[in-house]
């Protein structure tokens, strides 16, 4: 299948690794061009030599106002385009309520919400018709997960973003949509379950609640991110896409 990917040119956010930089191959894969991004430069710089051609590596952080409009000027001026951006960053620190300061409530909210919403806003105004605005999210938007309760409250707020998003710039023909993802193995999921006295044990007890009895890998999520965003997917916005092997129990 021909997702229509070829020369069209994506900005993805927090793809130094995981789910990001999953997302960020496989649109590469497909024919498409990427500009990523990362709070580090050094490691922005490894990770985009390591994609190969198509891909720029451009150094900045999501809470950053100047961060938007910077990275879709360079996606622009590398590329000469921009059709659609995937929001990703990495999960705020776990935590339980009493372990989370009102400093990290405030970096999370920075990062995690607004830097999300900025990167959006910048995006609508410079996309066209065709255009995607994709957010990586978790399935705490629809069911919290116990110890990341700086996830929980952020998420489903930038859910209910992604949604008005979608209704607003409908009928200026631009998508928006988000991914779910649950447990993908990767270093952040590995970190979590390393918060267990026996992570392995950990980890085998989190596949048996997954219908499909294993954690989904990277390229997985990967796929379907690339597909979310191409334009074979063009009849599909204001959705929320759980990538989760069957974790969730909502239908």
């Amino acid at each position: 299948m021909d997702l229509g990917l070829k020369d069209r040119v994506y900005l993805v956010t927090g793809a130094t690794r995981g789910l990001g930089h999953a997302a960020a191959r496989e649109l590469l894969a497909d024919g498409a061009k990427v500009v990523i991004s990362g709070r580090e430069e050094r490691a922005v710089a490894e990770a985009a030599a390591g994609l190969g051609a198509g891909a720029l590596g451009v150094a900045a952080d999501n809470a950053d106002p100047e961060a938007a409009s910077r990275l879709i000027a360079a996606a622009r001026g590398e590329f000469g385009r921009f059709d659609g951006v995937l929001i990703s960053v990495g999960g705020p620190p776990p935590g339980f309520l009493a372990d989370n300061t009102d400093a990290q409530w405030q970096a999370a909210f920075d990062s995690v919400f607004l830097g999300a919403v900025r990167l959006a806003r910048a995006a609508a105004q410079e996309l066209e018709e065709g255009g995607v605005i994709g957010f990586v999210l978790s399935g705490s938007v629809y069911e919290p997960i116990p110890g990341l309760t700086l996830s929980n409250g952020l998420r489903p707020g930038l859910a209910g973003f992604a949604k008005s998003l979608s209704q607003e710039l409908g009928p200026r023909g631009i998508r928006v949509v988000g991914l779910l993802p649950a447990r993908i193995d990767t270093d952040r999921v590995r970190q979590l379950d390393g918060l267990s006295p026996d992570p392995e044990a950990a980890r085998a007890a989190n596949e048996a609640r997954i219908p499909l009895r294993r954690y989904g890998t990277p390229e997985e999520f990967g796929r379907s991110a690339a597909f979310l965003l191409s334009p074979a997917a063009s009849y599909l916005t204001g959705l929320m896409l759980p990538v989760d092997g069957g974790a969730l129990h909502s239908i």
